[in-house]
């Protein structure tokens, strides 16, 4: 049951870094300890004047995770749940992203405890000013880049640009941040480009035979649990690839229509009512019913842990296409691993966000600001690149296990014997080997 299931982000983390690690032998433990935890977590608690006249007291926390491979890269989330965890949670899955995409980043993560819904938007921008301002002396264009995540959006990230460049004039602090607006110096293509690279990781894992019986997108019904920023703009390009949406939900509720909801309408509903909720034709759905409707894809695009061990046994799907970051509990991801279901980790699948903020992040160093069409063709190189190479990877640890089973106990490093590994252990493996690499290239500091 879900009460006896442990829902801490951070050690759900570092369990699956354990799970992934146990693929790869050679790497010495006291390497893999120090990869498990954050470089550093910051924790301020700031005041800000509210726009209603009276003081209002906030928490806020940044992790960064890692270096290594670059500087820290990663979101910062308005939400009443954020907590220290989580943030460390996040921020360890963004050096992992990071690598299997292989960008020159490592992770990091940040967030306030507030719900931006009941603030003003005044209070929100003195929150998100005073915010970079506690943080100013660790963020910067080579040390440190956030970006957009839940409950924030581009004109926040313009406010966190300008706050920072407010505080350290006289140079080019475009990168501070990305996911600005364009006019802002963001890049073209970044709002959709964590769906778009979803979509083109699910095409490449299709194209290369892991849903048995299927050559494309086409005629596939799809699911979406979260109905914001990714999974929207997820819907419409599904559609548009010839697949049939058939549910969508947000915070406010959801709707289901077995034979396929028109994305664009849907938008439109929201727009008008504030969610996707008792759309006129549809049947009304729960957030956590849409996920046991029967369908080939399943996007959970909302929050962590909506797929637990309580409701696992309940999907009907063939594909999850995880566009949220840890929708999916070990426990969880352990039955699926048992199953049929191919399951498309968060570290692959939803990378195309944080690529595309590497592009804008190239296109600030350069001055330069490239055309759509250059975004868009160079996130399918990048996806498609970074989903073969997870791809081999899962055949070779598979392919290898009784050599990999034998090191292990040649080494004595106990635990369980291997069971084959699935996509997510695959990608974990990938990325850990990586950042593990640039750490002993580089050298143990002194």
């Amino acid at each position: 049951m879900a009460d006896e299931e442990d829902l801490n982000p951070y050690r759900i983390a570092q369990r699956q870094t354990d799970e992934a690690a146990r693929f790869l032998p050679d790497l010495d433990p006291g390497l893999i300890e120090f990869l498990k935890k954050p470089d550093r977590l910051t924790t301020v608690e700031f005041p800000i004047a509210s726009s209603g006249g009276e003081v209002m007291n906030f928490v806020g926390y940044r992790a960064l995770h890692s270096r290594a491979r670059g500087p820290g890269k990663g979101g910062i989330r308005f939400h009443p749940d954020v907590t220290a965890d989580e943030v460390r949670a996040l921020a360890t899955w963004m050096t992992w992203k990071c690598a299997v995409v292989d960008l020159p980043f490592g992770g990091a993560k940040g967030g306030v405890v507030c719900n931006p819904k009941e603030l003003s938007a005044e209070d929100v921008r003195h929150l998100t000013r005073r915010f970079v301002a506690e943080l100013h002396h660790t963020l910067g264009p080579f040390t440190d880049i956030p970006a957009p995540d839940v409950g924030t959006d581009p004109k926040t990230m313009a406010i966190i640009y300008d706050t920072f460049n407010a505080l350290n004039p006289g140079q080019n602090n475009l990168g501070v941040v990305t996911g600005k607006p364009v006019r802002v110096g963001g890049s073209r293509g970044r709002v959709e480009a964590t769906a778009r690279g979803g979509l083109a990781v699910a095409r490449r894992v299709i194209e290369r035979e892991l849903l048995q019986e299927t050559s494309s997108v086409e005629g596939l019904s799809v699911a979406i649990q979260g109905f914001g920023n990714v999974g929207g703009i997820a819907a419409l390009l599904f559609e548009e690839a010839g697949a049939k949406i058939i549910a969508a939900s947000d915070s406010g509720g959801g709707i289901y229509d077995p034979d396929g909801l028109d994305a664009t309408a849907v938008h439109d509903h929201k727009k008008k009512t504030g969610s996707v909720a008792e759309m006129e034709g549809s049947q009304a759905v729960s957030g956590d019913d849409l996920l046991t409707l029967e369908c080939d894809i399943l996007i959970p695009a909302a929050l962590e842990n909506q797929i637990r061990s309580d409701n696992v046994e309940s999907l009907q799907t063939r594909m999850v296409l995880e566009l949220a970051n840890g929708p999916t509990t070990p426990d969880a991801a352990a039955h699926l691993r048992s199953s049929d279901v191919v399951v498309v980790p968060d570290i692959l699948a939803n990378a195309g966000g944080v690529t595309v903020s590497y592009f804008e992040w190239v296109q600030n160093n350069r001055n330069e600001q490239w055309d759509e069409d250059e975004v868009n063709e160079r996130l399918e190189r990048v996806m498609v690149r970074a989903t073969d190479a997870v791809l081999a990877k899962h055949e070779e640890i598979n392919e290898s296990l009784d050599r990999l089973e034998s090191q292990r106990q040649e080494l004595d490093r106990g635990g369980d014997p291997l069971e084959p590994a699935d996509l997510r252990m695959a990608a974990f493996a990938l990325a850990i080997e990586r950042v593990a690499e640039v750490v002993m290239d580089r050298g143990i500091w002194p």
